[in-house]
């Protein structure tokens, strides 16, 4: 299966998506993004944790150390009330880019 590049700036918006269902650690996120994509998109660390600490400093998300499934010891990541606004604001602009890129396609 070749390997798929993830769309610029499509990260965070599917991080904060993902997490508006609730707390995930970073691997819990990771995987979930890869299940919810059919399997298509795989988030590799080298992304997901500094995109994690952007977050975590634009006040995006909050984190609290917690044990996971697997009795390890993570951090949780939860959305804020910022996040939930972040959110809201990157998936307008996701839908006005994501119509300017149809139009094309469709009209050239």
């Amino acid at each position: 299966m070749p390997k798929t590049e993830m769309p610029a700036g499509a990260l965070s918006l599917m991080v904060l998506r993902v997490l508006q269902s609730g707390p995930l650690h970073g691997y819990a996120i990771a995987q979930r993004i890869h299940l919810l994509t059919d399997e298509v998109l795989r988030v590799e660390e080298g992304a997901l944790y500094p995109a994690l600490q952007k977050m975590l400093f634009k006040g995006w998300v909050k984190a609290e150390w917690g044990i996971s499934d697997t009795n390890r010891k993570v951090r949780f990541y939860r959305l804020t009330a910022a996040g939930r606004k972040a959110l809201e604001d990157e998936m307008s602009e996701y839908a006005r880019v994501h119509g300017a890129i149809q139009a094309v396609l469709r009209k050239a």
